[in-house]
């Protein structure tokens, strides 16, 4: 196998896994990174937990990718002493008629090869003694961990095996030439054999750069957390979570003990008025309108007009956002939960409307793109890597 000089766009968990993988398989990796700092964006706002698979389609790659990354994130914690929990998590019914949801679950659980019990109201409560519901799906193997510190050692290690690891340094354009790729930054030029374009946010708009018609468009939509008060945190053991919508690719607003004793609450989801549109405040008028006006997103938002409009109202009002909650736990009310940030979800929607499922890798000669990797791409990030890096005939 030739060593290849591979150049990685993006410093979240993916592209570090990525260049990791590359550089420990002895090829020559150069990665850049706009922000001053590894996992600035999706990696260091999520909710930092490790996904155990239950949701999606059996086959899929997030189905095959989930449950592979559960068993090894745990294992890269372990072994560099990264703090971890397996916890495990309930799925709860609120009422009757959730109760087909939730079989439903449980059935592509076991599909996935997922290990889940189904549990009575009471038997719940054994779990989650303040929660409120008619059944639930325990989850054994969900677990919490610190994505932003597993990001860290990842461009720790990248270093070690010989990457060049480029902080500050925004693309501005990429070309391609005979034999490969020539991405243009603020500082000068790095002539790769390999482009992986791990962007997130901005990935469909490198994935341009580089002559391609993505296959989907980026469009990005704003979680918004709240957490528990300090004297309220025993109202939440572990991780609870609604039975979601089939149709919608959030999971609804949920509660979740995060690794450092807070528990979160969250999150919603509102369109973001830029890319990196972590308030209402931050907008970008020429970003937004290209998103806004995008044909998928118009047939996607006409169809969804309700539930937007909810989403909206929840963003303003900590009373709403509190009631949500109070489905699931009852004790908690608005003076319970304070503000704790947002993160930004970049979802792939199709032309057509259709809000891309399953991770999207799109390739080109010289180039892969990964224009669509949300969650749970953080718990697969290991498996994303080497599975891209098989691809690519980085290994064999």
């Amino acid at each position: 196998m030739n060593q290849q000089h591979v150049a990685v766009i993006g410093g979240g968990i993916v592209g570090l896994a990525v260049a990791e993988r590359a550089a420990r398989l002895g090829h020559r990796v150069t990665v850049l990174e706009k922000e001053d700092h590894w996992a600035a964006h999706q990696t260091g706002h999520n909710s930092g937990v490790i996904h155990a698979g239950p949701y999606y389609k059996p086959g899929s790659l997030k189905a095959t990718m989930c449950t592979a990354g559960n068993r090894s994130m745990a294992a890269f914690a372990e072994e560099h002493g990264i703090p971890f929990e397996i916890c495990g998590k309930l799925i709860v019914a609120v009422d009757d008629d959730e109760l087909p949801r939730l079989n439903a679950l449980h059935e592509r659980a076991l599909a996935n090869g997922v290990p889940v019990a189904l549990l009575s109201a009471s038997d719940a409560r054994a779990y989650e003694p303040n929660v409120a519901c008619v059944a639930a799906l325990r989850v054994e193997t969900t677990g919490i961990i610190d994505y932003a510190a597993v990001s860290v050692k990842l461009s720790e290690l990248a270093r070690e095996a010989g990457a060049e690891m480029l902080l500050s340094t925004p693309v501005q354009d990429v070309r391609v030439t005979g034999s490969g790729v020539e991405v243009i930054h603020d500082r000068g030029v790095v002539e790769a054999d390999l482009l992986i374009n791990c962007a997130g946010l901005h990935s469909d708009r490198i994935a341009r750069m580089a002559g391609l018609t993505p296959a989907a468009r980026i469009i990005p939509f704003r979680g918004e957390y709240y957490e528990l008060a300090e004297a309220k945190r025993d109202l939440v053991r572990g991780l609870i979570y609604p039975v979601p919508d089939p149709s919608l690719p959030f999971l609804g607003v949920h509660l979740t003990r995060m690794i450092d004793g807070s528990v979160h609450a969250g999150p919603n989801a509102v369109t973001a008025l830029a890319r990196e549109g972590y308030s209402w405040r931050d907008i970008r008028v020429r970003e937004a309108a290209g998103d806004l006006t995008y044909p998928g997103f118009v047939k996607m938002a006409s169809r969804n007009i309700p539930l937007g409009i909810n989403e909206v109202w929840r963003s303003f009002s900590q009373r709403a956002f509190a009631k949500s909650l109070a489905r699931l736990v009852p004790a908690i009310a608005r003076d319970d939960i304070v503000r704790a940030g947002a993160g930004v979800r970049a979802q792939a929607i199709a032309r057509d409307g259709s809000l891309v499922d399953d991770f999207l890798i799109q390739r080109a000669p010289h180039q892969v793109h990964v224009l669509n990797a949300p969650s749970p791409a953080a718990t697969a990030s290991l498996e994303i890597a080497r599975s891209l890096t098989k691809t690519a005939g980085l290994e064999t």
